[in-house]
C-alpha cells in the first residue's frame, strides 16, 4: 500500500517477518491516522498482544500475524503452546484459526515453518488482488460506493478485501466517490479506511454510521462493499458491528451489497452464522473516546464487535476464483 511520510510516498505492508532478527514487524494500527510507528514482536507472546490489543487486525492481517508468529513459537521450541496462546487472542475471524492450523501442520510434517508462513502470506496477497481484479468488474465510472470499517492493506497484509476493488477501479482510471463510516467505537473507517483513501487519492467522506440510511434513500450510494471475519456453509456471515444494519439498508433501497473475502475466511465446517462465536470486548471502548470518558459516570456498556448478516442480503462474495453467489458456497472447495 502506499503510505505518504513527509515528501515521499514509500509501499508498505501492514505486517512482516524479519527473517535477520527473528521478530515479526507491524505498522502499528493504535497510532494511525496520526503518527505512523511500528511495533516490533520478538516472541509467540507479543505477536498474541498485538492481535488481542489490535496492534494488527483485520482478518486476513491477523491470519498472517499468526502466521508468522508460529515461527516464534518453533524457534522458541514451543508451537504447540504458541498455537494455543494464538487462537486464544480473538475468537471470531476464521483466518487466524486457518492460519495457525495451516502452521502446525507444516511444522508437524517437518517443513521450513518461515517458507510455510511466506508461503501462506503470499497466497493472502494473491487471493486480495485477484479480489481487486474481479471486484473491479463490478465498478462502473462515476460510481458512489459505500463501506464499513477497515477492509483495506491494514486488515489484509496489501490490497485489501473491500477496498481492493476500489484501488483498482481508481488505478484504472474510473472516477469513484467512497462513503466511509466511521465505525463505532473503535472508529477504524474514520482512523483506517480514510487514512487509505487519501493515500491512495480517492475522493471519499467520512459519514457517521446512522447516516447511511440518510445518503441511501436520497439515491446516493450505488453499491456497498465489505469485508468479513467469517463466513458460514449458508453464506451468512460475521463483519465488524453495524455491518448487518447496512446489509438491511442496502436491501429496502435496492443497493447491490457485496462481501469481499479470501477463501481463508470461509468457514464450512458451521452449518450458519448462529454458530459464529462473536467476541464481546471492553466496555470502555463504548464509554470512552480517546481516553475521554464520554458516558455518565455509573453508566454501563455491551461491545459486541461483531454482527452476523444472513445470506439472504448478499448480492455476491467477492473471492479469489470470482464472484459467488451465496447459495453456491457449498460447492467450494479450500
Amino acid at each position: 500500500m502506499k503510505v505518504k511520510i513527509g515528501d515521499s510516498v514509500l509501499e508498505m505492508k501492514s505486517v512482516w517477518y524479519d527473517a535477520e532478527n527473528r521478530a515479526v514487524g507491524f505498522i502499528d494500527q493504535r497510532k494511525l491516522p496520526h503518527s505512523i510507528e511500528t511495533y516490533i514482536a520478538n516472541n509467540y507472546s507479543e505477536v498474541a498482544f498485538a492481535i488481542k490489543d489490535m496492534v494488527v487486525r483485520g482478518a486476513p492481517a491477523i491470519g498472517a500475524a499468526a502466521a508468522y508468529g508460529m515461527i516464534l513459537g518453533y524457534y522458541e521450541k514451543e508451537p504447540e503452546r504458541a498455537a494455543e496462546m494464538l487462537k486464544s487472542t480473538r475468537p471470531t475471524a476464521h483466518d487466524l484459526f486457518h492460519a495457525v492450523d495451516h502452521m502446525l501442520k507444516s511444522i508437524r510434517e517437518g517443513k521450513d515453518p518461515v517458507e510455510a508462513a511466506e508461503n501462506y502470506v503470499m497466497r493472502t496477497l494473491d487471493a486480495c488482488e485477484r479480489i481487486g481484479r474481479y471486484g473491479n468488474d463490478l465498478i462502473d465510472d462515476g460510481m458512489r460506493i459505500l463501506t464499513h470499517c477497515n477492509a483495506g492493506a491494514l486488515a489484509t497484509v496489501d490490497y485489501g478485501t473491500a477496498l481492493a476493488p476500489m484501488r483498482f477501479a481508481h488505478r484504472d482510471g474510473k472516477r469513484i466517490f467512497v462513503w466511509v463510516d466511521e465505525t463505532r467505537p473503535r472508529l477504524q473507517g474514520a482512523s483506517l479506511t480514510a487514512w487509505e483513501l487519501l493515500n491512495e487519492g480517492i475522493e471519499h467522506a467520512i459519514i457517521a454510521d446512522n447516516a447511511a440510511g440518510h445518503f441511501m434513500k436520497r439515491g446516493k450510494v450505488d453499491m456497498v462493499i465489505v469485508g468479513a471475519d467469517r463466513i458460514a456453509k449458508n453464506g451468512d456471515f460475521a463483519n465488524k458491528i453495524g455491518t448487518y444494519e447496512k446489509a438491511v439498508l442496502a436491501r429496502e433501497n435496492k443497493v447491490p451489497f457485496y462481501v469481499a473475502a479470501p477463501l481463508s475466511t470461509f468457514d464450512l465446517s458451521i452449518d450458519s452464522g448462529d454458530d459464529i462465536v462473536i467476541e464481546e470486548r471492553s466496555e470502555d471502548e463504548v464509554l470512552y473516546a480517546q481516553d475521554c470518558r464520554i458516558a455518565p459516570q455509573g453508566s454501563n456498556a455491551r461491545n459486541p464487535a461483531f454482527d452476523v448478516t444472513p445470506a439472504k442480503y448478499v448480492r455476491g462474495f467477492i473471492t479469489e476464483k470470482g464472484v459467488i453467489k451465496p447459495k453456491d458456497i457449498w460447492k467450494l472447495r479450500m
